[in-house]
């Protein structure tokens, strides 16, 4: 066998020992990359904040509307007719009897002046027939005519006089609905809305301008029937204008004796003195009142727990594991639940991000630690008030 034959094999057999050589070192390298440990024994990453001592006052929070002290729908209550002008638009602000808007009544006035004419001739025709009786029961007494005759022209001057008295009716009927035809304001006030122009027809009831008093701004809001003792007449309260997103303070100045027997709830309204006009009606304010006496409590961000009626569910770090409490919530405020010292001690560490896989004894390992700031934002809902140690 020549020389050349013989590294054939020799070649052949050094790169097949190569190929295993590199087989054998990726099969290595690749097994040292993989995680022996399970995952459910690791340390799971965790961000934990630190519980916060502050003071803790119960509040109540309700949505209600500012109401004007008094609104009229201004519009014919007796006739039927065109609307002729209307002088006022919204944001005018008008005196009692002011001439809001006119209707084109010349079909009543001409009625009117018929009836007036009418009842000016019946009592003529009674005044005619009075005199005529009077000089008849003269007669009588010198025999020259018959009691039935007198009795008879009696009759008839009462029959005038109350058909007289009849047309006087009507008569006063007609002058209100032409009295109707001139729409005037009945009180100082703003106008609020106006619902119709010259042109359109009319009918008693429809509204064509409305008029509003804001001297004083009615609070009305309507509490759950379990807060009946909180919100007593002379009650101190808050409330949040939002429109103007100012607060002013005031009292409670009436509350319904009885809730809505379909919704349960009770009907409040606290008055505002308003005598430069700046608050809006018809928009939405919130109304805060407080109860009872500051009290110590301890701070959680409202994203570290789960809230479940009136316990949260949140992780207490031990060591290097996490354990799931429940304990009673004191109140919400805006971003933060507040919780008892007695239950929750100041300083305990709270799981914030990653508590959604945790459950009790799960070891973690703590990438980002941080105390909450604390938060002063009031939001619908809120039942407490806290102040910052």
């Amino acid at each position: 066998m020549s020389e050349h034959s013989r590294k054939i094999p020799i070649a052949i057999a050094t790169g097949a020992s190569v190929v295993l050589l590199l087989a054998l070192l990726l099969v290595l390298h690749a097994e040292s990359k993989t995680n022996k440990v399970a995952l459910a024994d690791g340390a799971r990453p965790v961000s934990v904040i630190t519980a916060q001592e502050t003071s803790y006052r119960a509040t109540r929070h309700y949505v209600g509307t500012l109401r004007p002290w008094v609104e009229a729908n201004v519009g014919p209550q007796f006739i039927s007719a065109y609307v002729e002008t209307v002088l006022v638009r919204p944001g005018a602000r008008v005196k009692r009897g002011a001439i809001l808007a006119t209707l084109d009544c010349r079909q009543a006035s001409s009625a009117t002046k018929a009836i007036a004419q009418q009842a000016r001739s019946i009592e003529m025709r009674q005044k005619a027939l009075a005199d005529e009786a009077a000089r008849t029961k003269q007669l009588l007494g010198h025999g020259f005519v018959s009691e039935n005759a007198v009795e008879q022209q009696q009759a008839l001057s009462e029959s005038q006089e109350a058909q007289l008295q009849s047309q006087k009716a009507s008569l006063a009927r007609s002058n209100l609905e032409v009295d109707d035809c001139a729409l005037r304001a009945p009180f100082d006030g703003d106008i609020g809305e106006r619902f119709l122009d010259p042109g359109a027809f009319v009918h008693p009831g429809n509204t064509i301008v409305t008029v509003i008093d804001r001297t004083t701004i009615r609070m009305v809001v309507d509490v759950p029937e379990t807060d009946f003792p909180f919100v007593a007449p002379n009650t101190p309260a808050k409330i949040l204008v939002i429109a103007l997103h100012r607060e002013f303070d005031a009292h409670l100045s009436r509350r319904a004796p009885s809730a809505d027997p379909g919704t349960r709830t009770v009907h409040v309204e606290a008055d505002l003195l308003n005598p430069s006009r700046e608050i809006p009606v018809n928009t939405t304010a919130e109304m805060r009142i407080e109860i009872g006496q500051p009290m110590q409590a301890v701070e959680v961000p409202l994203n570290a727990a789960s809230v479940n009626n009136e316990k949260a569910t949140l992780f207490v770090v031990d060591g290097d594991a996490a354990k799931s409490v429940a304990l009673p919530v004191l109140g919400e405020l805006g971003g933060s639940l507040f919780f008892d010292p007695a239950k929750l001690k100041a300083g305990s560490q709270i799981v914030a991000e990653g508590r959604a896989h945790l459950k009790t004894g799960d070891k973690i390992s703590v990438h980002d630690s941080s105390a909450p700031a604390p938060q002063e934002q009031a939001a619908t809902g809120i039942t407490g008030k806290a102040e910052a140690r």
